[in-house]
């Protein structure tokens, strides 16, 4: 009886919490945000637009007119969201020491990163962040990534596309079969092994859905309303936090496994033999096997979907907007270099060509700028603030700021800034390297900015190239569902909620010119 009694105490106590806080009236946090009242905060508002919550939260901050609002509820930290470039430049930048993702945030990844670059901050950060920007600006590793592009493309990918188009092939889901291809390259990248994924031959390897899992299980706790009930959980060992740390456990031991047999192996190699794979290139550094672990286990978290989400929804736009397939295309087609020679082989590039390619680099500049792969990135700070817009900040506050709004701002890109238009990167002075970008990136912070800005920013422009021509050269892609509207899903990286189911034909060869004909075998 006495539990019973407990409960209906507790839910009374709640309801009396409740009325008292409708009767004090409501406020809007800081002039600017949603509608709240004490105690609950914004609660209600909340949780009426908790499907809804990106073009919320985009809504407010074209409303505010600093586009900075505060959003406080019971239950959860008090946030700042901004869209503001000046925010964001002080956030990553000017006050960069006083925004570390801090501890809320890897809490929440810790279980899988450990202490991988990141879920760190500090002298561990910057240990890390020192020891890959060398292994990134290495020649070696990026003519790595081509030879493993070279091979999965034509090894399985253009297969994959091929088997497709034949009469009776099908829909194809567009965002697996990238999702499945990344995969594979970043496993050959980083760990040097190739599991397979896209083979249709095989099942899906047990490590590939132990990440599947591991991430969706995350990315739920990272949008619960109350974090005590994952820690609860996790306490407890049970439901889906059991499950976490089943699937942890056995991407743990398949990558400790691989660091212990490649340390045997490079015994008994010669240096001529060396391989220079992300993996075996830390483990000539020295580092301790768990460092190396959380290290690998960040990259493949960070390569795996971030490309995958942004190739699907530029095939999606570009099948919106076929002018722009066109020019694509024939820049694509223009560039590739003539492989009978036996000079090129493969697809026919090499990376000063990736570098020259300026409208595939818009359209994919322009696809992220309204889809980012990431939705938003938060911090919390270490120490009361005020942001240059004026908005203070409390010691301990999230502050977050938000790329997909941002994407959307008319008062950052102009009036037409929901509109999908290459003009707004082709406009900008032409200096004969397409990934130097030339938007401040705290204006456009896909990739982030100052210290923590994305080391691979060019080894995934150099994939998305490289896939979009292998496919664009070759097939004619066409959705099942023309009307459709794809939902945006924020998950650890975002989503195209239900994939992209499309049709595949083959294209012509391409002409003696070099420019590919916009028609189909039979």
């Amino acid at each position: 009886m006495v539990p019973y009694m407990l409960c209906f105490q507790f839910v009374a106590c709640c309801l009396l919490v409740l009325l008292y806080s409708l009767r004090s009236g409501s406020t809007s946090s800081a002039g600017h945000g949603p509608r709240s009242y004490p105690v609950i905060g914004c609660l209600l508002a909340f949780y009426e637009n908790r499907r809804r919550l990106l073009d919320w939260y985009t809504e407010m901050l074209s409303a505010s007119p600093t586009q900075t609002i505060v959003v406080d509820r019971l239950g959860a930290r008090r946030t700042v969201v901004t869209a503001n470039p000046a925010n964001v430049e002080y956030i990553l930048l000017g006050n960069f020491g006083n925004y570390p993702k801090g501890k809320p945030f890897t809490d929440v990844l810790g279980d899988l990163l450990g202490n991988g670059i990141f879920n760190v901050d500090g002298d561990k950060w910057f240990a890390q962040r020192k020891l890959v920007s060398h292994e990134f600006s290495a020649r070696t590793l990026r003519e790595l990534e081509i030879a493993v592009l070279e091979a999965e493309a034509l090894d399985r990918l253009v297969p994959a596309m091929e088997a497709a188009a034949e009469p009776g092939g099908g829909a194809v889901d567009m965002q697996d079969v990238l999702r499945r291809f990344a995969f594979d390259v970043i496993c050959r990248v980083s760990l040097g092994v190739d599991p397979g994924c896209l083979d249709p031959a095989l099942p899906a390897p047990r490590l590939a859905t132990a990440f599947d899992a591991a991430a969706g299980i995350i990315a739920r706790r990272g949008a619960a309303p109350l974090a005590a009930v994952w820690k609860i959980k996790r306490a407890l060992n049970i439901g889906s936090e059991r499950r976490l740390r089943e699937e942890v456990q056995v991407i743990h031991e398949a990558v400790m496994d691989l660091i212990r047999s490649r340390k045997k192996e490079r015994f008994l190699v010669n240096a001529g033999d060396v391989r220079n794979d992300l993996l075996s290139r830390m483990i000539d550094c020295g580092y301790a096997d768990e460092d190396i672990r959380d290290m690998v286990i960040s990259f493949i978290m960070a390569g795996r979907d971030t490309t995958s989400s942004a190739l699907t929804w530029f095939f999606w736009l570009l099948m919106r907007h076929r002018d722009v397939e066109r020019d694509v295309l024939e820049e694509i087609t223009s560039m590739r270099r003539d492989s009978s020679n036996g000079t090129y082989t493969g697809e026919g590039f090499d990376l000063d060509d990736f570098r020259r390619m300026r409208v595939l680099h818009a359209a994919l500049s322009e696809t992220m700028r309204l889809y980012p792969p990431v939705a938003w990135d938060s911090k919390h700070a270490a120490a009361a603030d005020v942001l240059p817009d004026g908005t203070r900040v409390a010691s301990g506050d999230r502050v977050t700021y938000f790329q997909y709004g941002m994407g959307r701002m008319e008062a950052i890109w102009g009036s037409d800034a929901g509109e999908f238009s290459l003009e707004r990167w082709l406009a900008l002075p032409a200096d004969g390297n397409a990934a130097s970008g030339g938007v401040s990136p705290f204006k456009y912070p896909v990739f982030q900015g100052g210290p923590r800005t994305c080391l691979g920013r060019e080894m995934a422009f150099v994939q998305m190239k490289f896939v979009a021509g292998a496919i664009l050269r070759r097939f004619d892609l066409r959705p099942v569902d023309e009307g459709r509207t794809p939902a945006f899903l924020p998950l650890l990286t975002s989503h195209m909620h239900g994939g992209l189911k499309v049709t595949v034909r083959r294209r012509k060869v391409e002409s003696t010119t070099g420019n590919a004909l916009n028609e189909f075998n039979s």
